[in-house]
């Protein structure tokens, strides 16, 4: 089933497609539609950060911005989801065309830049889901926002997520952003942290709930970044790790079609380089936090290879896009 439907979404437009998708997602994952879709679920449960994910299995961000479809993905066995990224105010994003695929090496490369309606229209969404299960709420900032006062859209979003999120992500390491990844660093890093840190800690006596506080970080750092990251990672308490966003390198691709288009590049060529960054983060961290793994998982050995470096948890979205509920369920069950 899902063959014939990418056959024919493949020769769409990529951001027509995904639009078609979530648009249908959305009108059938509460009526008798949904069955085309519905997969069994797979309970594999892994406690961690205070949380029980029904099986290690996850949806990574981007792919259901707005929490438009939250019950269809649930419905597709996914062990955990995560919706976002999320700004303060609705913005258009970068302009078209944006979203790109490489089909020869089963990879994306997007320049999206935080398209998206807005906090309050996902939060909406997620009153209006059925979901039971552990959901992510991915928050950004807003592209006009200067940099300098970025840490104050990511105290806006997570004020108005916490009582609906089972965790909050924090992307600071999406290269469609001017100047995001700047605040992986150094100085910018730890004022972004300690903030996020003492809001935690206002809102979980406010809502009687602790709710795990996670950073998303590039692929594209060197050790010693690696290093000061997990640093502040420590230092700050932060509840766990994601590893890792797209890459800005075309090494593995630098001859295929649309290879040259600006933006992150996601699917199989960003495996290998965001195996080796969560392989030097366990070090650095040695089991102080958890790690969630994503970047090119598209079979069960690479979700293996994964969790060999160290993560806990796996994430999927170029892989999904090219194989379909079936992946998710494989890893599911297997990993």
């Amino acid at each position: 089933m899902y063959s014939l439907a990418k056959s024919l979404l493949f020769q769409c437009d990529p951001e027509h497609a995904h639009e078609l998708t979530i648009k249908g997602l959305a009108k059938t994952q509460h009526g008798p539609l949904a069955a085309l879709y519905r997969r069994p679920k797979i309970h594999n449960p892994v406690q961690l950060m205070g949380l029980t994910f029904d099986n290690p299995v996850g949806l990574a961000a981007g792919l259901d911005k707005n929490g438009d479809c939250i019950d269809a993905f649930a419905a597709m066995g996914f062990g955990f989801i995560e919706i976002g990224t999320v700004t303060p105010r609705p913005q258009d994003g970068n302009e078209k065309p944006r979203l790109f695929r490489i089909k020869q090496a089963d990879a994306i490369i997007n320049r999206m830049g935080f398209n998206n309606n807005g906090i309050d229209y996902l939060i909406e969404n997620v009153r209006q889901s059925r979901y039971k299960g552990v959901l992510g709420i991915n928050i950004g900032k807003n592209k006009d926002t200067p940099i300098e006062h970025g840490k104050d859209d990511y105290l806006i979003c997570m004020e108005k997520a916490y009582a609906h999120a089972g965790y909050i992500t924090v992307n600071i390491s999406s290269p469609n952003t001017p100047g995001l990844r700047s605040l992986q660093y150094g100085e910018a890093l730890d004022d972004l942290l300690s903030s996020l840190k003492q809001k935690q800690r206002q809102l979980a006596e406010q809502h009687h709930k602790q709710v795990p506080l996670l950073v998303k970080i590039a692929p594209d750092l060197s050790e010693e970044e690696i290093e000061q990251v997990a640093d502040s990672l420590v230092r700050f308490e932060l509840d766990g790790v994601i590893a890792t966003n797209t890459t800005l390198d075309r090494e593995l691709v630098f001859d295929l079609p649309h290879a040259h288009e600006m933006g992150g590049l996601s699917g199989r060529p960003v495996q290998n380089k965001s195996t080796q960054v969560i392989k030097e983060l366990s070090r650095r961290l040695n089991g102080r936090l958890p790690i969630i793994g994503v970047g090119g998982i598209d079979s069960l050995t690479a979700g293996r290879e994964k969790m060999a470096a160290g993560a806990s948890l796996v994430q999927v979205y170029s892989g999904f896009i090219y194989q379909g509920p079936a992946l998710v369920h494989n890893l599911a069950k297997n990993l």
